[in-house]
């Protein structure tokens, strides 16, 4: 079992599983998502980040305690993954290095579509040279403003402008436009590499998963 966890607040069940449901999809790994509390707007500065990671260490020994065999932070900044992973036992994915390292693969100049003021460092060390533009889509400022009707128009105006600086993949910086379906989008109209921050933890995890069950 993956454990996902999600780094904002949310009762919407549907909206909680959404991560767990695409990774399950794609690759067959069951998951158990559950979310850090008191965080509805999520991660999308400093100070939240900050606010987030003792909470987010607090989950994953819970659900280690709980039986996962993996976890994944379900965000771009990989947000605590050095204390987590020094206060579990099992292995520990981050959106965002799993993300850049897919992107690496390519070879290619890649532009990173986020919503923060900055590229998560993670992703900036792991691309170096081959990072060539970054954007945030207009009035987006954290993962609920993704989820308003016009969500999807604005990533994809982004994305464009992406590839007018030279970017020839387009790798996401915010697991939200995963939860809006922005890649499916993005790759029937773009036509270039998307890297879905989601996807790209569940392809890690997968060969984790495939790895522990044939050690077994």
């Amino acid at each position: 079992m993956l454990g996902v966890i999600r780094v904002f607040t949310t009762e919407n069940k549907a909206v909680l599983n959404h991560h767990g449901k695409i990774i399950t999809e794609l690759y067959g790994v069951p998951t158990d998502n559950q979310c850090i509390p008191d965080q509805t707007l999520g991660i999308y500065d400093d100070s939240s980040e900050a606010e987030a990671i003792p909470k987010i260490v607090e989950l994953g020994k819970k659900m280690e305690n709980e039986g996962v065999k993996i976890l994944a932070i379900s965000c771009a900044a990989d947000p605590g993954i050095d204390e987590l992973r020094k206060a579990v036992s099992i292995p520990v994915i981050g959106a965002g290095s799993a993300a850049a390292l897919t992107a690496l693969s390519f070879g290619k100049p890649v532009g990173i579509l986020g919503i923060t003021q900055d590229v998560p460092e993670v992703m900036k060390k792991l691309l170096g040279e081959l990072l060539v533009a970054f954007t945030v889509p207009e009035d987006v400022k954290n993962t609920t403003d993704l989820m308003k009707a016009e969500g999807k128009e604005k990533g994809l105006k982004a994305a464009k402008s992406l590839l007018n600086q030279g970017a020839e993949v387009i790798v996401f910086a915010c697991t939200g436009f995963s939860t809006i379906g922005l890649a499916e989008q993005l790759r029937n109209e773009l036509k270039v590499p998307i890297i879905d921050a989601v996807e790209a933890e569940g392809q890690f995890a997968a060969q984790l998963f495939r790895s522990s069950t044939q050690m077994i």
